[in-house]
């Protein structure tokens, strides 16, 4: 019971150092004059997504890089089937007045170069380069909307109220304190949760890429799930849909793109029969929704929470 204890409280650590160093970011960024809308792009996202990075990178350094690996595909998977179909389940989600296509072309597109470069056998650096390139890309081209709509009249600059963990008022000591909670808590939870996890591994005579695929992936789905069911509940299908488009591209992109420069990530032969094919048949189920302009109901959101329960049942048997 120990390490699962133990790999709760890592992932709890993680979580809330993550959150501590949004905030601290968000807020040091606004006072050195940085745009809300810049920050919500690059420094929210990124540190959003920093849990799954830290432990990615731990994975590779304790090689162990089936977490780190399982961690990215499993998480993309739970995202749309599990994140979405639960969330469905307790109000319906209103995507048909959604407008999330571009966006959603640039997810599938990362997933198809996603593959492509796993059947290469292995994630080395110029795979890293490669992936970092196209988030490049992906960054540049949100902020060159951005701005076209600025200079069209429309309003797309951010309320200050409307960006995470943005607080005019917060004192130069707390922003501090944020930050340095952040920076410290994450390397440290990493530790203890990729540990742990590599332990429980071990007991159960499993190999850690079914570990990253199901306890590690399913935890740091955890924020991305809490986000999307409140927006459920307030009938923001727009921020649900949105959220879980943009975390599968940076998972793809920016955490395994970062991770290969530590070290190469190996691509065991189960992701290239099964996991990955998986993951890009969920991010397909969702089209309907993206371009049909259906509505995600409670039955579909049964259908996706039941898929997701299936699939864990194959991975785990």
């Amino acid at each position: 019971m120990i390490p699962w204890l133990l790999s709760g409280l890592g992932l709890v650590i993680l979580l809330l150092a993550g959150d501590s160093l949004v905030k601290g970011a968000v807020n040091l960024s606004l006072r050195l004059g940085i745009p809300a809308l810049i920050v919500s792009l690059t420094i929210v996202a990124f540190g959003t997504s920093a849990p799954e990075l830290l432990i990615s990178v731990k994975a590779i350094m304790d090689e162990a890089p089936g977490i780190a690996l399982g961690n990215v595909v499993g998480s993309n998977t739970a995202n749309i089937l599990l994140v979405l179909g639960i969330p469905a389940i307790l109000a319906p989600l209103h995507t048909s007045t959604c407008d999330s296509r571009k966006t959603y072309v640039f997810m599938l597109a990362a997933s198809v170069l996603f593959i492509a470069l796993a059947f290469m056998g292995t994630f080395t650096w110029i795979s890293g380069l490669i992936l970092l390139s196209a988030l490049a890309f992906v960054l540049f081209d949100a902020f060159r909307d951005a701005r076209a709509h600025q200079q069209a009249g429309e309003a797309v600059e951010l309320d200050l109220e409307e960006l995470e963990g943005a607080d005019p008022e917060m004192p130069v000591w707390q922003v501090a304190l944020y930050l340095a909670l952040g920076l410290i808590g994450l390397p440290l939870g990493a530790d203890i949760l990729v540990d742990n996890a590599t332990i429980i591994a071990k007991q159960y005579g499993v190999s850690d890429t079914v570990i990253g695929l199901t306890l590690v992936a399913i935890g740091t789905s955890l924020p991305e799930l809490a986000t999307t069911v409140m927006a459920a509940l307030r009938r923001q299908a727009d921020v649900a849909l949105g959220n879980v488009i943009g975390s599968n591209m940076f998972n793809l992109l920016a955490i395994i793109g970062i991770a290969t420069l530590v070290g190469p990530i190996p691509v065991d032969p189960s992701f290239l029969r099964q996991d990955l094919w998986v993951m890009l048949a969920a991010s397909l189920v969702i089209l309907p929704f993206v371009f049909l302009k259906k509505d995600i109901t409670r039955i579909w959101g049964v259908a996706l929470t039941a898929a997701y329960v299936a699939y864990l049942a194959v991975v785990l048997i």
